[in-house]
């Protein structure tokens, strides 16, 4: 079951590649966004680096699971702006870390904030712009885009 998934993935992901091993440079990397695989991933090596969007499934042939990935891979700029990065889970008879932490029925897409902490536990495929908008109201994301505007307003006036 493990093998299909990278061959499922590889049908949505023709740019993206397939959900892979997590990269060393992942958490350094702004463009690191995934999808990787939840079983290389521990959510505290995201803690306050990046957030997490976990997507679990019983099974990559889950309609719910595919559209998810779609929406995902179809606007990446966003989510790279804001941070994030994809994980996936769709081997509840190997359970990772993730999702014995999670603990996901079904289909779930989860979104775990710098923090560490779970911000938002949707049962049904969630749009890009829907993610961003929970993200933009998060108090960790509100202080980033004070912070940016500070500094962009000090380089101009330098």
């Amino acid at each position: 079951m493990k093998h299909a998934i990278p061959f499922v993935l590889s049908a949505f992901f023709a740019t993206q590649g397939t959900a892979t091993s997590l990269p060393e440079n992942v958490l350094l990397d702004p463009l690191a966004i995934g999808p990787y695989e939840a079983v290389d991933a521990n959510l505290s090596d995201f803690l306050w680096l990046k957030r997490a969007v976990v997507v679990f499934a019983d099974t990559p042939a889950d309609p719910r699971f595919i559209r998810q990935i779609e929406l995902l891979v179809e606007r990446p700029a966003p989510l790279i702006d804001r941070e994030v990065v994809i994980l996936v889970d769709t081997d509840p008879k190997n359970p990772s870390d993730i999702r014995l932490k999670l603990r996901p029925r079904g289909f779930m897409m989860v979104l775990v904030g710098k923090d560490g902490e779970v911000e938002l536990r949707k049962p049904s495929p969630w749009d890009v712009r829907e993610i961003t908008r929970a993200i933009d109201k998060m108090p960790l994301r509100r202080q980033e885009l004070k912070d940016r505007r500070a500094a962009q307003d000090a380089e101009l006036n330098d």
